[in-house]
């Protein structure tokens, strides 16, 4: 097992070395001048040329990527050149709302979900499989953002039950995390059904119900718990996109969370954000892959014994 976490280790490292190299190619190596990109060419050369040397823009790209990959490792991605504060800062801030607006996605997910499919799976060929099927085929159609302004629209001006927008007013979480939550929940759906039809056929369970066992304790302690693995993979690929940042979402709701920071700084063409916000992205994603590998291997021995695991 150690063996497998270090492989697993050594390569997320070199994942992340590649994401830094990647993201300081696009941002200072593509055709324009960053500097006057950022000034939307507004600015006189005199300007242009202060900013380029605040930024380190005039020194060779090596210099410039070592210098960023090591103030990287070190959590610092400079100073936001409109907002004059520390992007480690902004990120930080922006990830304590992201943060809980994809823990309440994922809980709203995972419980609406699972729910679904276990329902499904017992009842299957049945009208309510039916209509759970149906009712998550249309929350994977509707784009999240449709989701939201109609959710708006609903709740927010006609009913007048819960606020629009923004974080401060009570309630102000329920329709982002609905709006956010219920694509996830409908694909666990879908996958935790078809994990527990397949392990309603395997030969222990047809055991477990001759010998007169509960079919609750069927259900949840034999079918559950051997349906879980696929379960528990997108569960953390899941984890990946909610704390990654959903623009669409905080956009549409004024969150300031990181999928809203990134927009605002690219809009704005804020580099030292922009490359903070893929690099710090980035790493969650990475990380998250790891644990999920390791969880994975815990799991299922097979995955860190198999050749090319």
């Amino acid at each position: 097992m150690k063996k497998y976490i270090f492989k697993r280790l050594l390569q997320s490292i070199v994942v992340l070395v590649g994401v830094t190299l990647v993201t300081f190619i696009l941002l200072n190596i593509i055709p324009g001048d960053p500097a006057s990109l950022m000034m939307e060419k507004k600015a006189d050369p005199d300007t242009i040329a202060r900013i380029r040397t605040e930024l380190g823009l005039d020194r060779p790209y090596t210099i410039q990527y070592l210098d960023f990959l090591k103030n990287a490792v070190q959590g610092d991605f400079g100073t936001s050149y409109f907002q004059r504060e520390e992007v480690v800062v902004m990120l930080m801030r922006a990830f304590e709302v992201t943060l809980k607006l994809g823990s309440y996605a994922l809980g709203f997910a995972v419980a609406v979900g699972v729910s679904i499919g276990t329902i499904a799976a017992v009842f299957r060929g049945t009208i309510i499989d039916r209509l759970l099927m149906l009712v998550t085929m249309l929350g994977l159609s509707a784009p999240v953002f449709w989701i939201a302004i109609i959710l708006q629209i609903i709740f927010g001006l006609k009913l007048d039950l819960l606020p629009l927008s923004g974080i401060e007013a009570p309630y102000a979480f329920v329709l982002p995390t609905i709006a956010l939550g219920t694509r996830y929940a409908a694909s666990l759906a879908r996958l935790t059904r078809t994990s527990m039809l397949d392990v309603l056929t395997q030969d222990y369970v047809r055991t477990a119900r001759s010998k007169g066992v509960n079919e609750f304790v069927v259900i949840m302690k034999h079918v559950f718990k051997n349906a879980s693995v696929p379960i528990i993979t997108y569960t953390g690929i899941t984890v990946k996109f909610l704390l990654g940042g959903s623009m669409l979402t905080e956009t549409v709701f004024s969150i300031p969370g990181l999928g809203k920071l990134m927009i605002d700084a690219i809009m704005t063409r804020d580099i030292p954000v922009i490359q903070g916000s893929v690099v710090y992205v980035a790493t969650i994603f990475v990380l998250v892959n790891l644990l999920i590998d390791i969880i994975y291997g815990i799991l299922d021995p097979r995955v860190r014994t198999a050749k090319g695991a």
